[in-house]
C-alpha cells in the first residue's frame, strides 16, 4: 500500500511494478457497504486524481436523487494497494466523492465526513491528531440459509465447532465442540480456525493497508474470532476496517466458508462487538495520559469520556445501527448496556485498559479509552466521526463523567443498578435519541442536517419497519394456540 503523503506518481508506479491491468475505484455508501467500479489501467493518469471518475449517484443507497445523479469519484493515492483476491492484477484506490458542478466534497459521502471530522479537530486547537483502534469481532460459519416469505420465515447458520453438533453424523464426528461462552483461547483441534485467521493476518500485513498484529478465538461457540488491527488516524482507521472486512470475507469464500460481522447471529451466546480504542494527540504527546489521574487518564480525557457518556443514546443510532444490534446489547453476554466508565471492568461502556501500568513509557504512549457499545455493522467513517465529535463536545463543555463504577455492573442491587443509565433498547429508540440530540455532530459542518435526516429516514423505513412488520417464529411459538 502507498503511504501518507503518497502522490499519484507513487500509485501509478505501484500499478506498473505489479503489472496491474485494472484499476478498481472503491467507496462506501451511506450505510457502510463497500462499492466499486473498475476501469482499464490505461484510463488512470496523474490527471485522474485531479478530475476524478464519473458515476451514477442515484443508484447508491442514501445518495443522490435521479435528477442530480452525476457524481465524481476522487481517488486517494495514499490508499493504493494491489488486490490479492482477484485473478487479474488490480490496483485498488479508495475514493472520496465530489459534486462535478461545485467541485466540493459530497455531504453524504461517509469518507468526506471523516475527513471533515479530522479537520474540525485541528481547527479546535485541542489536538492535531487522533488514533483509532477498532476490535471488530466476527463469526466464521460453514453455511448460512435464510428465507423470507409471506407465509413463513426461517434462518439457519452452522459451524463444525457449534455445540449443537455434538451428535451430528460427520463421518465421523470427532468431538471438540465449543460449549457456549467457552470459546476464548482454546488451542487446536478445538479451535478449527487458527490457520484461517493466520492467513487473513498475513495477507493483510503484506498489503500494508491493514496493520494486523494478533488473532484469537473469541468467547462464543461456532467460530467466533477476533483479529486485532493497529491504531491509525480516523479516516485511515476506517479505510483499514472496510479493507479488512473485504479481505476476510474473500479468503473465507475461497475456503468454502462465510464470515459475518452482524452483531448477534446466534441466540444464547456472545455477539460481535466492535470495542473502539481512541486517543487524542498533539504532535508526539498523548493528551489522554496523566500519571496522576484516574487510571492514568488526564482531565481532558475524562471530559472526553463525559461527552461520550452524555451522548451515548444518540451515538447508538450511528454506532449500533442495526435492529440486530439490540439483540447483542442485553445483559449477560459481556455487552455494555450500562453507561458508566471504569478501569479494567469490561461490563462498563467505557473501559480504560491497564495492561501497561507497570511500564511508564508504554503507558504514556498507549493510554487510551475503549468505548464498548459499537458493533461492526456500523459505517466506521460515520461511527468514528460521531465518537470524536461527542468526545470533543465533552472537552469543550468540560462534562464531568461522574465517579467510576468499579463493581460488576451485572451484580448490582436493584436500587444501585437503577441509578446507572442504559443504552437504548432498540434501533427505533436509538434513532429517536439521535433525532433529539445531534447538534454536537453539526459543529464545523462535519455532519449536516441532511445527512442526519437521510440516515434516520432510511433506517426507519428500510430496516426498523422491515423487521417490525413481519411475524416472528417465536411469536408462532408463543401465540399460535391463543
Amino acid at each position: 500500500m502507498a503511504t501518507k503523503g503518497a502522490t499519484p506518481k507513487d500509485a501509478l508506479a505501484m500499478a506498473k511494478k505489479a503489472g496491474a491491468e485494472i484499476v478498481d475505484l472503491r467507496f462506501t455508501d451511506l450505510m457502510g457497504t463497500w462499492q466499486h467500479v473498475s476501469n482499464h489501467i490505461s484510463e488512470l493518469t496523474e490527471k485522474s486524481f485531479e478530475f476524478g471518475f464519473g458515476f451514477d449517484g442515484s443508484s447508491i443507497r442514501g445518495f443522490q436523487a435521479i435528477h442530480e445523479s452525476d457524481m465524481l469519484l476522487m481517488p486517494d493515492p495514499a490508499t493504493a494497494f494491489i488486490d490479492p483476491m482477484l485473478e487479474f492484477p488490480t490496483l485498488v484506490l479508495i475514493c472520496t466523492i465530489s459534486d462535478p458542478l461545485t467541485g466540493k466534497y459530497y455531504t453524504r459521502d461517509p469518507r468526506s465526513i471523516a475527513q471533515k471530522a479530522e479537520a474540525y479537530l485541528n481547527k479546535t486547537g485541542i489536538a492535531n491528531g487522533s488514533l483509532w483502534g477498532p476490535e471488530a469481532e466476527f463469526f466464521v460459519f460453514d453455511s448460512v440459509q435464510y428465507d423470507l416469505g409471506q407465509n413463513g420465515t426461517s434462518y439457519k447458520v452452522d459451524s463444525v465447532e457449534g455445540i449443537w453438533n455434538t451428535n451430528r453424523d460427520e463421518h465421523p464426528n470427532l468431538g471438540n465442540k465449543i460449549r457456549n461462552k467457552e470459546g476464548y483461547f482454546p488451542v487446536p483441534p478445538t479451535d478449527t480456525l487458527q490457520d484461517f485467521r493466520s492467513e487473513v493476518l498475513l495477507t493483510c500485513r503484506k498489503l500494508g493497508i491493514v496493520s494486523c498484529y494478533l488473532h484469537h478465538h473469541e468467547v462464543a461457540t461456532a467460530g467466533q474470532g477476533e483479529i486485532a488491527v493497529g491504531a491509525k488516524s480516523l479516516t485511515a482507521a476506517a479505510d483499514q476496517l472496510v479493507a479488512f472486512k473485504y479481505i476476510m470475507k474473500n479468503i473465507a469464500k475461497k475456503k468454502g466458508k462465510t464470515v459475518t460481522f452482524m452483531p448477534k447471529p446466534l441466540f444464547g451466546d456472545n455477539g460481535n462487538g466492535m470495542h473502539t480504542h481512541q486517543s487524542l494527540w498533539k504532535g508526539i504527546t498523548n493528551l489522554f495520559y496523566d500519571a496522576k489521574g484516574y487510571a492514568g487518564l488526564s482531565k481532558l480525557a475524562m471530559w472526553y469520556v463525559g461527552g461520550l457518556l452524555k451522548h451515548a443514546p444518540a451515538l447508538c443510532g450511528l454506532c449500533s445501527p442495526s435492529t440486530n444490534s439490540y439483540k447483542r446489547l442485553v445483559p449477560g453476554y459481556e455487552a455494555p448496556v450500562n453507561l458508566a466508565y471504569s478501569k479494567r471492568n469490561r461490563s462498563a461502556a467505557v473501559r480504560i485498559p491497564t495492561y501497561t501500568v507497570r511500564n511508564p513509557a508504554a503507558e504514556a504512549k498507549g493510554k487510551r479509552i475503549e468505548y464498548r457499545p459499537p458493533d461492526p455493522s456500523c459505517n466506521p467513517y460515520l461511527a468514528f466521526s460521531a465518537l470524536l465529535m461527542a468526545g470533543l463536545d465533552g472537552i469543550q463543555n468540560r462534562i464531568d463523567p461522574g465517579k467510576p463504577l468499579e463493581k460488576d455492573i451485572y451484580e448490582l442491587s436493584g436500587a444501585e443498578a437503577a441509578k446507572v443509565p442504559q443504552v437504548p433498547g432498540s434501533l427505533d429508540e436509538a434513532l429517536r435519541n439521535l433525532e433529539r440530540d445531534h447538534d454536537f455532530l453539526l459543529k464545523g459542518d462535519v455532519f449536516t442536517p441532511d445527512v442526519i435526516d437521510t440516515w434516520i429516514s432510511y433506517k426507519r423505513s428500510k430496516e426498523v419497519d422491515f423487521v417490525r412488520l413481519r411475524p416472528h417464529p417465536a411469536e408462532i411459538h408463543l401465540y399460535y394456540d391463543c
